[in-house]
């Protein structure tokens, strides 16, 4: 994190977390990609630039977040989609040409894209 040096870029982070909160509530939508040494190694910061990419491109709000590795490296690059009354979708092995795609089926038409997918976690 960039080192605050005045009362403007306080006010900067702070509207910024505020602009981040109020996604999540509207939109219900977090993905999350995996970021540690093994995710980056097999491309997950590219994968992340195309996510991000593809949202401004379609103007789709959505919490993008990283975390680092959770253990499966050999399905790096990964991405969890959550969605607002949905279950939490984990994807693996997925690339800068697969993210059209995956924003298409799962955002846009509510479709989990099935070959990708192999983890779900349930909602209460």
């Amino acid at each position: 994190m960039p080192r605050m040096k005045s009362l403007e870029d306080l006010k900067r982070i702070r509207e910024e977390a505020q602009k981040n909160i109020k996604v999540r509530l509207k939109t219900g939508t977090t993905i999350t990609v995996g970021m540690g040494t093994c995710g980056i190694a097999a491309g997950a910061r590219e994968t992340m630039l195309a996510i991000l990419e593809e949202l401004r491109r379609r103007e789709i709000d959505a919490h993008v977040t990283t975390v680092g590795c959770i253990g499966m490296c050999y399905k790096e690059p990964l991405v969890d989609i959550e969605q607002a009354g949905h279950p939490r979708i984990t994807y693996g092995n997925v690339h800068p040409d697969m993210v059209s795609r995956l924003i298409e089926e799962h955002l846009v038409k509510g479709n989990v894209v099935q070959e990708w997918a192999f983890g779900r976690v349930e909602r209460d």
